[in-house]
């Protein structure tokens, strides 16, 4: 913009400069032409004066020469000019300043040609007598009527004109120049006062290039600059309201990506991932800040994978497969290649789309477990019951040793049926989260002493030592039969899974001010580390034999995981074989 000013100013100065250097040529070209217009009408007017006031003398030309000589040297001094007097063919006669004797016949002179020819003649040029530059003025005089007649000639020095030529042309030239001055400080006011608008617009636009659509031009005049600005700041206008829009509609998608359970990768025709959301990230175990940008074919990823992307970008149809995916971690994934044809164009890129079904296949799976497990574990009850029914029907029943014996396994047999079928719906009731809990306060201390009395008389039974260690002044918040639902159940498998003459204890602390810590040990047979990891699956058991000749469903853990999960509460477990087991319980003190 400085350039522009700059340029703009220079043009007008330059302008002015010739402008200015213009008249004053022409002023001074005027000024010489009217001085020396002026000279010439004096000296014509001083020659009309001697010619009225002379004596003209003819005869002898050697007689001539003195008269007319002396006659033009007294004549100089009253005029201050060269006096010159000439005859009609051309012969000087008398001359102020020189011999007319030795001077050359002037009747082919400029001045006096044009004088006898017009009235009055005018020449300038360098005097060879006197060696100056002169203006000659000449008229004609008749001496003798009806002869041509003879001439008289005045020449004045043009130094002193050229003088006062040069004095105005200096004046002149210092008057032009403070001028000059004064005009290039306008033109500079000019040139700033028109391009500082165009700087600020230009300062705005540049702002607004930068996406800083907050800027706009300060309009101060109604002018076609005024116009421009105005334009810019509608443009800005208009600009932010659509970057606006972009930006939440950016906003909106980025979300959308970023929190889509299924992972997100497009790739372009040319193989180059353009995009990948968080999810895909977790899944293929690279960020995207590794790959976008470069070809698919430079994730590593397994083979099949990178076959599918490279088939389905060739024959451009909707691909679907499941692959087992072993990085970064083991798991089941249904993927689906979706050609891209935006708004009805031509191919641009597919869209991968990565689903884990590894929990839907493991629920399936269980599912599956499940349905066979309490379809063996319905058929062992029935199958006793059947058994020994058709025992007592085939005449067993009159032996009343063996019939009590049999109907009491009956009994046994319908009452773990019954016991079966109860924890079946009670874990379906309360994996759907069916089951309503009803939060309140809950003192740890009554609460756990209520407990243990519950299963003193089986620890007596089996003479095992219950103890419980409880830190006083506990509150928790918690749904009071579901809590000893649990409760009951862990001590319930300490009990059973702990040889007579051991010990099972319950101790409770707190965490911090908001969790408590239930502790639940026993000093039974233990679980291998093996089945750690499975101990709270349904029907699962580490003895089998052992579960079922202690009455055990095989679903007593797996209804406490899930009502400790209710309680937004954890369950771990640690244990030795031989040694005996710790179920850990930790609960937030308020839901």
């Amino acid at each position: 913009m400085n350039s522009f000013r700059t340029r703009l100013t220079l043009i007008m100065i330059a302008m002015i400069a010739l402008s200015v250097s213009a008249a004053g040529l022409f002023m001074v070209k005027t000024f010489k032409e009217n001085h020396i217009n002026a000279l010439e009408d004096n000296m014509v007017r001083e020659m009309q004066i001697i010619s009225a006031k002379m004596n003209w003398k003819s005869g002898e030309i050697s007689s001539l020469y003195d008269y007319y000589t002396n006659e033009a040297k007294e004549l100089q001094r009253y005029a201050g000019a060269r006096v010159t007097f000439i005859r009609n063919d051309g012969v000087v006669l008398g001359d102020s300043n020189g011999d007319p004797r030795d001077m050359d016949n002037h009747l082919n002179r400029a001045e006096i040609k044009e004088a006898l020819a017009t009235g009055t003649g005018r020449s300038i040029r360098a005097s060879e007598t006197v060696k100056q530059n002169m203006m000659y003025v000449a008229i004609p005089v008749t001496v003798v009527p009806g002869q041509a007649p003879d001439v008289i000639r005045l020449a004045m020095s043009l130094k002193e004109v050229d003088e006062s030529i040069r004095q105005l042309t200096m004046m002149l030239f210092l008057g032009l120049l403070v001028l000059f001055l004064i005009a290039a400080f306008i033109s500079y006011r000019l040139a700033l006062g028109l391009t500082k608008p165009l700087e600020q617009i230009t300062k705005v636009a540049k702002r607004i290039k930068n996406m800083d659509y907050l800027a706009r031009v300060k309009v101060t005049k109604q002018d076609e600059i005024g116009e421009l600005g105005n334009a810019i700041n509608a443009m800005a206008d208009s600009l932010q309201i659509q970057m606006t829009r972009i930006q939440q509609n950016e906003n909106q998608l980025e979300s959308v990506l970023d929190n889509m359970i299924n992972g997100i990768v497009m790739i372009d025709l040319n193989g180059k991932i353009v995009l990948m959301n968080r999810r895909a990230e977790e899944v293929l175990g690279f960020s995207a800040r590794e790959l976008v940008g470069r070809h698919y074919a430079e994730a590593k990823q397994q083979y099949e994978l990178s076959q599918m992307i490279q088939e389905g970008l060739k024959s451009k149809q909707h691909l679907r497969e499941e692959i087992t995916f072993y990085f970064p971690e083991e798991r089941l994934l249904e993927l689906n290649l979706v050609p891209i044809h935006p708004e009805g164009n031509d191919f641009s890129g597919v869209l991968l789309v990565l689903q884990d079904v590894s929990a839907i296949r493991r629920l399936e799976r269980m599912r599956s477990e499940f349905v066979a497990n309490v379809s063996h574990e319905l058929k062992t009850p029935i199958t006793a019951v059947k058994g020994f029914a058709e025992t007592l029907l085939g005449g067993a029943v009159n032996d009343e040793e063996t019939a009590r014996s049999f109907l009491q396994i009956i009994f046994d047999e319908s009452d773990r049926l019954n016991r079966l079928i109860g924890d079946i719906l009670e874990l379906s009731k309360i994996e759907s989260r069916r089951v309503p809990l009803v939060f309140s306060p809950v003192e740890v201390d009554t609460f756990v002493h209520k407990s243990i009395k519950l299963m003193e008389s089986e620890a007596v039974r089996k003479r095992i030592e219950l103890s419980m260690n409880i830190e006083p002044g506990l509150y928790v918040e918690a749904d009071e039969d579901r809590l000893r639902q649990i409760i009951m159940n862990l001590l319930s498998n300490g009990i059973n899974y702990t040889p007579e003459g051991g010990r099972v204890s319950l101790k409770v602390e707190a965490l911090g001010d908001d969790h408590i810590r239930i502790q639940i040990s026993d000093s039974g047979i233990g679980i291998p580390k093996k089945d750690l990891p499975r101990i709270f699956e349904r029907f699962y058991r580490v003895d089998k034999a052992r579960s079922r000749s202690s009455g055990g469903t095989g679903l007593g853990l797996s209804i406490v995981k899930h009502l400790v999960e209710l309680h937004k509460g954890t369950i771990a477990v640690t244990s030795d074989v031989g040694v005996g087991s710790t179920f850990t319980i930790e609960l937030p003190v308020l839901q």
